[in-house]
This record gives structure tokens, C-alpha cells and sequence, in this order.
């Protein structure tokens, strides 16, 4: 079984439920980490601790969430081993995995839907990597 990591600021925190209790019921396990409630609070306070994990190989992928994605997106994608995309369709989603191997997915919560976000994160989950030529882009990053 995939553990998922997830993470949210309060901007993102009730649709981090959301996806994080569609995940269970899919089978994942979920490695949440915070924030715990809507009350304001610092996004790189939970972005760093969970792109340095999915940076070490401890979760396969993570999911970040923020009022426009932008702040988790930008301080996960410090992490030399993380390739985090920001993601406000379900078609960005499927090539932020076919072409660029992306491990994160980074969502804009005040922008999309929880509809759109379940299909985002589903589309993430379920997409592989093409490899061949896109290979040697991503090791170019």
C-alpha cells in the first residue's frame, strides 16, 4: 500500500480533508502533515518538512495545498530531488506526470473545485511517467 504525504496552509486545510478522506477510502494511507486548522499560519512551516521527505524517498508523492498553490509549489521545489507541479486542471496533472516525473503535486485551493481536485489528485496518482526522450529533460533539471 502507497502512503500519500499531504500538507496544507489554512488556506487549504478543508480541502485537504477532502482529499485526504477520498484517499483512505481509496486504500492509501495518508501521512498528514498539518496544518490541523483554518486558523492562519506560516505555508513554508509545512511545505519544507514535507518536500525534505519526498526529497530523502520516504513517500513516492506528496500533495501541497495554499490559497493559489504558488508558496508551497516555489518552497518545494528547493529540494533538489523534488519536481513539483502546480496543477489547476486535471490535463496539467497528466503531464506534470507523463513528461516532467513529477512527485509533487502542488494545489491551488481557493481557485478549483473539490470536484476538480479529487480528479487532479486521481490523474496524478494514476499516470505514469512516459520516459524516452522526457528522461533526459527531467535529469536536466
Amino acid at each position: 500500500m502507497k502512503i500519500i504525504a499531504i500538507a496544507s496552509d489554512h488556506a487549504g486545510f478543508e480541502l485537504k480533508a477532502i482529499i485526504k478522506s477520498n484517499l483512505e477510502q481509496k486504500g492509501f494511507s495518508v501521512k498528514d502533515y498539518g496544518t490541523f486548522s483554518a486558523d492562519s499560519m506560516d505555508y513554508p512551516d509545512v511545505a519544507h518538512p514535507i518536500a525534505s521527505d519526498i526529497n530523502d524517498g520516504k513517500y513516492p508523492y506528496g500533495i501541497i495545498l495554499c490559497g493559489s498553490g504558488n508558496g508551497v509549489n516555489m518552497v518545494a521545489n528547493k529540494y533538489a530531488k523534488v519536481r513539483s507541479a502546480l496543477c489547476w486542471l486535471p490535463e496539467l496533472a497528466a503531464l506534470a506526470r507523463k513528461h516532467n516525473d513529477a512527485n509533487m503535486l502542488a494545489i491551488p485551493a481557493r481557485f478549483i473545485s473539490p470536484e476538480t481536485a479529487l480528479q487532479i489528485v486521481d490523474i496524478f496518482l494514476h499516470t505514469d511517467f512516459e520516459g524516452g526522450r522526457h528522461c533526459r529533460r527531467v535529469n536536466k533539471i
